[in-house]
């Protein structure tokens, strides 16, 4: 069986886990606090981690050599853990232990997200890197709708269904990686880096990373405050039930699935920054017209051409950051990827909360549409279209994604 499709599992966990956290824990502070901007921080808490434990963490990844290989090992200890904090969010009887459980989820997830993330580009050739990424991502989005979806139901249920039912799906995910992924063996490159020199790292921040991870930003910016605020949207400003303002996102989630292999493909033929300056115009749009949105009917619709757009640049930008790059410092790369996103998902929901707090929940999808536009003027200052060139190795003809 395709290893692409397998190295998927690790994202479907991911995914699963990220989109239930963001999707209830919301709930659970809000019946310790007021705010909605307080709300919103303590939601940023994993993306504290992810500024400055990705990049540590991915640049060590580089240059460990175990029997288990460079990722694995990070994996092992990763996923266990966050399986076990995130059963027990649902179980805290205050906001200091409630609080305890995220933190430690958090700090958990940090620990194997960048190695999950860089072993792809480890076991694929480059010039299959943005299809195998539609792969993965295809996988995180399926997690994402069963999450939305069934975890509706299960939370309807009991409130800790859902993240018992994502904990042991974690577990059964790591089993199955560790049984089918042989990093020595279906590496293309297996040798760690040398040497943990800061002059090494600062190569890496060149003029087109540099625009590109603006641009990341800046569109992160708008989905992560959009993702950790969108289900008190749906309750506050649409009158939404709780499982109602969950399950619409999975509406979205759906059509990034359907999109996210055809992106891959359209990246690999046009060049990623094409295709994803088409997503950004896009979501500019859909974010503008939201706001006039106040139907469960329409906002569903939007959502789903939403979802679409959003896997044009989704699947197409962390291949695109890795290309600007050498194959030496894939772990690097990835951890400063991250360094952005994690930013943008620091900054966003507090300063949306706070705008909410100062005006309304109707300022949410403009401020959303004014991040996408910021987006598109750093992405036009990167000059590498992110065309994809083909090996002409004939053993990476052979070597399936």
């Amino acid at each position: 069986m395709n290893r692409t499709w397998l190295l998927g599992l690790g994202f479907f966990s991911i995914s699963i886990t990220w989109a239930l956290y963001n999707a209830f824990v919301p709930f659970f502070l809000e019946d310790y606090i007021a705010s909605v901007g307080m709300i919103a921080f303590l939601m940023t808490l994993d993306n504290y981690f992810a500024i400055f434990l990705q990049p540590l963490i991915g640049r060590i990844s580089d240059r460990t050599n175990t029997r288990f290989g460079r990722r694995m090992p990070f994996l092992l200890i990763g996923m266990p853990l966050a399986a076990l904090f995130g059963a027990l969010i649902p179980w805290h009887n205050g906001l200091l232990l409630l609080i305890l459980f995220m933190v430690l989820m958090n700090l958990s997830m940090s620990i194997y997200r960048s190695p999950t993330v860089a072993l792809m580009p480890d076991i694929t050739q480059p010039h299959q890197r943005t299809r195998a990424n539609g792969i993965i991502n295809f996988m995180g989005g399926v997690g994402s709708i069963i999450a939305f979806g069934a975890g509706s139901i299960l939370y309807d249920q009991h409130k800790s269904l859902p993240f018992l039912t994502s904990s042991i799906l974690t577990i059964a995910c790591l089993a199955i990686l560790l049984v089918v992924i042989r990093e020595k063996r279906h590496a293309i490159s297996y040798a760690p880096a040398d040497g943990y020199k800061l002059r090494s790292f600062r190569r890496e921040w060149t003029k087109p990373t540099l625009f590109l991870l603006a641009a990341i930003f800046f569109w992160f910016f708008s989905y992560q405050g959009i993702e950790a605020l969108f289900t008190l949207y749906g309750k506050n400003h649409l009158g939404l039930k709780e499982s109602e303002a969950s399950f619409s996102l999975a509406f979205f989630s759906l059509a990034f699935v359907a999109m996210a292999i055809p992106s891959g493909l359209l990246g690999n033929r046009y060049g990623k920054k094409p295709v994803i300056m088409t997503g950004i115009i896009g979501l500019i749009l859909i974010f503008s017209s939201i706001t006039f949105i106040d139907t469960l009917l329409g906002l569903r619709i939007l959502l789903i051409i939403g979802g679409i757009f959003w896997a044009l640049i989704n699947i197409n930008s962390y291949p695109f950051i890795v290309a600007l790059g050498p194959e030496s410092s894939i772990g690097t790369r990835t951890g400063i990827y991250y360094i952005a996103s994690s930013l943008a998902a620091v900054a966003s929901p507090p300063l949306m909360g706070m705008l909410i707090d100062g005006f309304d929940y109707a300022i949410l999808f403009p401020v959303a549409a004014g991040g996408m536009v910021l987006a598109l003027l750093f992405l036009l200052g990167v000059k590498d279209r992110g065309v994809s060139v083909q090996s002409n190795d004939p053993m990476a003809a052979s070597l399936d994604p």
